[in-house]
Formats: C-alpha cells, sequence, structure tokens
C-alpha cells in the first residue's frame, strides 16, 4: 500500500492518546473533515506542507486542528494559511486565509497535544477541495499525521505558505501531517457523523485524487437528500484494529479523540474487525463483540448513537482461512440480530457475491479480494441508511 506516497510512512509503533487540545470549539461547529491520528517518520525541519482535503458539510468560519499526538517534543507551526483549491498545489485568488491560535500567529504543541485555530474569515462549500499549508522550523522526533491519505499534497523548503500559486509546492506525498480535523460553522444546524474504520474505510484500492472513499460518497448522498446530518470525518486508518494497536491506535482507544471528541458528531459508525479476525492468532467472536460493546456503551455515556456494519467477505486474500470465516459470520450474526447497536447497516449483503457468499461480488472487488474498488465504495455509501445517522433518539446527542 505504499504506491504514490513518496515522504514517511507510518511506523507500527503508537504514542498514548491524544492530551490537552489549545482552544476550544463553537457549539454550533461542525466536523467537515478528519483523519484518524498515527506516527509518522520523523519530522523534518524547515519543511512546508500544503495538505489537500476534501470537505463534507459547508459553512463559514473554518477552524482547523494541528495535531502532536504521537510527538515525543513540542513543535511549533506558523506560517499557518487556509484557502480554497484551483488546481494542482495552486489556490484561488483571494483565498489564502492566515490562521492564528488565540490571536497569534505561531503556536508551539506539546507532544501529546493538540492546537485549534481561531476562526477564518472564509466560506467553505460542500464538497471542495480546502487546502492547509503550514511549515515547521524546529520539527524533529516522530511526526503525526496520516499515511493512507488517498490524496496528492504538496511539500517545499522554507516559507511559501502564503503564496497563492503552486510554483514553489514541485515535491509531492501521499500523506497528511499533523492536519487531523477542520470544522466550519453551517448555516443551519447541522450534524456529523464519525466513521471508525480501516483500510477499506480509509479508501485503499478507490481512485486517488478522486475521492471515491465510500464516506465521501456518503457525504455526496447526505448533501443531495438535505440531511440534518451532512457532516463525515473518515476516521478509517488502515491495518487498524478494534483490540489492539497496530498502524495506528486502536479504535478503543482512539474512540475519543478521533470520533467522540469531533465537533458536532451525533453518530459513531463502527465498520471494524476484520484485521482483529485474520491476523494469525485472530481473535474469537466473544471477544470482538466484547470490544463492540464497550465502544457502544462509552458512545451512549457521551450522547451519541453507534450505527454498527457487518463485516464484508474477505476469501482470496492471503489471510483468509475457514477459521477466520467462522468468527466473521458469528460476529455478523450478533451485529445482525444482537440487538447490541442502535442500527446496523449490512455490508457484506452490498458486497457480497450471491454465488459465492463468502467473498466480493466480482464487480465491487478491487482485484485483492478484501477491498472494493470504486463501485464497491459507491455500493457501501449506498447501502447506508441516512436516517439512522440522525440519531434523534437520544434527546443529549449533537
Amino acid at each position: 500500500m505504499a504506491a504514490g506516497v513518496l515522504l514517511a510512512a507510518a511506523t507500527v509503533q503508537c504514542a498514548p492518546a491524544e492530551g490537552h487540545t489549545k482552544g476550544s470549539a463553537h457549539p454550533r461547529d461542525v466536523v467537515t473533515w478528519a483523519a484518524g491520528a498515527q506516527r509518522l517518520d520523523e519530522g523534518v525541519a524547515g519543511r512546508g506542507y500544503r495538505l489537500v482535503v476534501r470537505t463534507s458539510v459547508g459553512g463559514t468560519a473554518p477552524r482547523i486542528r494541528l495535531s502532536n499526538a504521537h510527538g515525543d517534543r513540542p513543535v511549533t507551526f506558523d506560517g499557518v494559511y487556509a484557502g480554497l483549491r484551483e488546481r494542482g498545489a495552486a489556490l484561488v485568488r483571494g483565498t489564502n486565509r492566515r490562521l492564528t491560535f488565540d490571536g497569534e500567529p505561531s503556536v508551539t504543541v506539546p507532544a501529546g497535544g493538540a492546537a485549534l485555530s481561531d476562526p477564518a474569515r472564509l466560506t467553505v462549500p460542500a464538497s471542495a477541495d480546502l487546502v492547509v499549508s503550514f511549515r515547521s522550523a524546529d520539527a524533529a522526533g516522530p511526526a503525526t499525521g496520516h499515511w493512507l491519505a488517498m490524496q496528492t499534497s504538496y511539500v517545499t523548503h522554507g516559507g511559501h505558505t502564503a503564496e497563492e500559486s503552486g510554483a514553489r509546492w514541485r515535491r509531492t506525498t501521499g500523506s497528511w501531517f499533523h492536519l487531523d480535523a477542520v470544522s466550519v460553522r453551517p448555516a443551519r444546524r447541522t450534524g456529523a457523523v464519525a466513521v471508525l474504520g480501516d483500510s477499506l474505510t480509509d479508501g485503499w484500492r478507490s481512485t486517488t485524487d478522486a475521492n471515491r472513499r465510500w464516506p465521501d460518497l456518503l457525504a455526496e448522498r447526505l448533501r443531495r437528500a438535505g440531511s440534518e446530518v451532512r457532516g463525515v470525518a473518515n476516521a478509517g486508518i488502515a491495518g487498524g484494529k478494534v483490540l489492539s494497536d497496530g498502524a495506528g491506535p486502536s479504535a478503543l482507544n482512539r474512540l475519543g479523540s478521533d470520533a467522540l471528541g469531533r465537533p458536532g458528531v451525533r453518530t459513531v459508525f463502527l465498520f471494524a474487525g476484520i484485521n482483529d479476525i485474520k491476523y494469525r492468532p485472530g481473535v474469537t467472536a466473544p471477544e470482538l463483540i466484547a470490544g463492540y460493546r464497550e465502544i457502544v456503551t462509552r458512545a451512549h455515556a457521551a450522547g451519541k448513537c453507534v450505527v454498527g456494519a457487518t463485516l464484508a467477505p474477505f476469501k482470496g486474500w492471503s489471510e483468509w482461512s475457514p477459521q477466520a470465516e467462522a468468527v466473521r459470520q458469528d460476529v455478523n450474526r450478533t451485529i445482525r440480530d444482537g440487538g447490541l447497536f442502535d442500527a446496523v447497516t449490512d455490508f457484506d449483503r452490498a458486497l457480497r457475491d450471491p454465488r459465492r457468499p463468502g467473498r466480493l461480488r466480482p464487480a465491487y472487488d478491487s482485484g485483492d479480494h478484501l477491498h472494493p474498488n470504486d463501485r464497491g465504495m459507491r455500493a457501501m455509501a449506498d447501502a447506508v441508511g441516512l436516517e439512522t445517522l440522525a440519531c434523534r433518539d437520544r434527546p443529549d446527542a449533537g
């Protein structure tokens, strides 16, 4: 899965859960983009980043969050800007806004912490490419970010973040660095859903730079339907598990930072567990269900609903085994019939081959028998009941 990533790959070492965040969200703020935070390779002093992210809900007063969750020392960020992309690394003229933190043009984020910017004077449309630029003169030690972006972003050396031209941003990266969330203030009251998942949610094997991850396609459906939930926070981490750390923190360990802590989130959508099952020795169905139950309990305590998704078939993948398949079937029966979740999305039914239900439908198979292609991603987005994301039955939600 390293294709297209020219700078920095994620390590398998995990840091403690993210600590204090400088700044606090406005009650009307809603997350419009997010990424699960991982530990990346060493930071590079003086490097500038121009990161491209796709919005879900539109609004004004965008705020970004810069994370040092997996760092081992403070990191100072300056020259922080946000604007709308024209093409490549170039911005729409007149949109690049300087961001401040408590009124200051730079911010030092301690190890394990994060910083929320002040609101920018910018209107951000739905389904738009927002570009966040910044640099760090003292970057060192492990960088925090998201390895598998499925999106081309840009790097340079020096202080070119204020420039709207892309001329000095010639090197590319397939990862996001330090940026882990963007929120906006919608014109009317709107909620969000946070999706906890693995590489299928991260979008691996969908088309790079096309925003065809299934959460992106779900955001399009929500917008077209005029739903009261329009924000989508993609908290998928390739290789991620529910119960144990690996390519990133486990779903249990990042539930607070990557889902419950995002502004405006009403509902947690849980689609994870296949990595727990297929890695040998895999977990048992009761162990995985116990992890699900803990996530539901913690989410309910925070006033959120939880939608659970059945695990998709993966026969033909190198780690498939009859034992793993038996666990998957047991887990899916509990998800469908156990009353564990507030609602259920049946991704297994949406993706499986009717003639060989242990396998992906050929039209949806990217070729590796585990990850759906673009058509499969569309089938997943279409399988979600939009009404299940509103969380109307929990009056303290959102």
